[in-house]
């Protein structure tokens, strides 16, 4: 009986992954880069700008940093 091209992939990927030596190792050090870059550097240098408002103030800062930016300005062709 014919297995589908689905199953002979899922195959594939699993006979290789119980087979790799150094694999595992890369992946958990990919793995630990990928957490360092998304959780610690997030909190530690990209702090949520609004953190310290209440609900009715968050609009007017916001409104406020808009009104504070340069219009972005073109060129014409």
């Amino acid at each position: 009986m014919k297995t589908f091209g689905l199953v002979n992939v899922w195959r594939f990927y699993r006979d290789g992954f119980r087979e790799m030596t150094w694999g595992r190792t890369l992946w958990i050090i990919i793995l630990v880069k990928l957490f360092v870059l998304f959780a610690v550097l997030r909190a530690f240098f990209f702090r949520p700008a609004l953190a310290g408002l209440d609900a009715d103030e968050k609009p007017a800062a916001v409104a406020g940093e808009l009104l504070r930016r340069p219009a972005a300005t073109t060129s014409p062709d």
